[in-house]
């Protein structure tokens, strides 16, 4: 027997966790080269930091959580729409379902003896996996999906932030690009992993666009401390 893991289950949560990791990574790299190329000084660099640590978990947990909420919303309202089309015209609905199966292969006697049986079974759970797909492992979870986005984006930020509290004044740059340039090389690897995707594509996508944030953001910083 081919034995094989199916990784669909993990696509609610892998997405807030590669993107709450991927965000708290750039933003407090990006944060410390910005200010450091600045030329501020240590203390403002880290006050800077912890700054952006708060204010990122807080942004990042509420974000998720309202963008879900409102993904929620949508789905309870496509399930009420559902729930009262089979309480009015259920064999308009029987007739739907029938023809989705129809469409996926099965000749249509088959289809309709299938629809029939599935609707017996549970005609609500038959239609919204078939007809509006929408499915108990793949449906939206809110406060899942904040914590794992905020906790996620504390995990991302701290190696940057760390380097830049045990650095020397004139390594903070160098360091931070360099634990930032191996943390996204690692969360590249993890999240390709856990998602069933090619290692080298994976990582090369997350560290390419670290590079350039932390590239532009830099630049910016490197900017206005020659204007200043």
């Amino acid at each position: 027997m081919n034995a094989h893991v199916h990784r669909t289950h993990r696509s609610g949560w892998l997405r807030a966790a590669v993107l709450g990791a991927n965000d708290g990574l750039l933003t407090m790299s990006g944060l410390v080269v910005g200010v450091a190329a600045a030329q501020s000084h240590p203390r403002s660099i880290l006050a800077a930091g912890v700054a952006g640590l708060a204010a990122g978990m807080l942004s990042m947990g509420a974000g998720e959580y309202v963008s879900v909420s409102s993904q929620a919303d949508l789905e309870r309202a496509e399930v009420d729409i559902e729930r009262r089309s089979l309480r009015e015209s259920y064999d308009d609905e029987l007739a739907e379902l029938a023809s989705i199966y129809t469409e996926r292969g099965l000749d249509p006697p088959l289809a309709r003896q299938v629809a029939q049986q599935m609707m017996s079974f549970d005609a609500l759970a038959a239609h919204m996996r078939d007809d509006i797909g929408i499915s108990t492992t793949l449906s939206a979870q809110p406060i899942r999906a904040a914590l794992t986005s905020c906790t996620s984006f504390a995990a991302g930020a701290l190696g940057p932030l760390l380097t830049a509290f045990l650095a020397p004044p004139t390594w903070i740059v160098p360091s931070v690009v360099a634990v930032s340039l191996v943390t996204l090389c690692a969360l590249g690897v993890v999240s390709a992993r856990l998602g069933g995707a090619p290692l080298a594509r994976g990582t090369l996508r997350v560290l390419m666009w670290g590079v350039v944030a932390m590239a532009g953001t830099g630049l910016v910083g490197a900017l206005f401390g020659a204007v200043t």
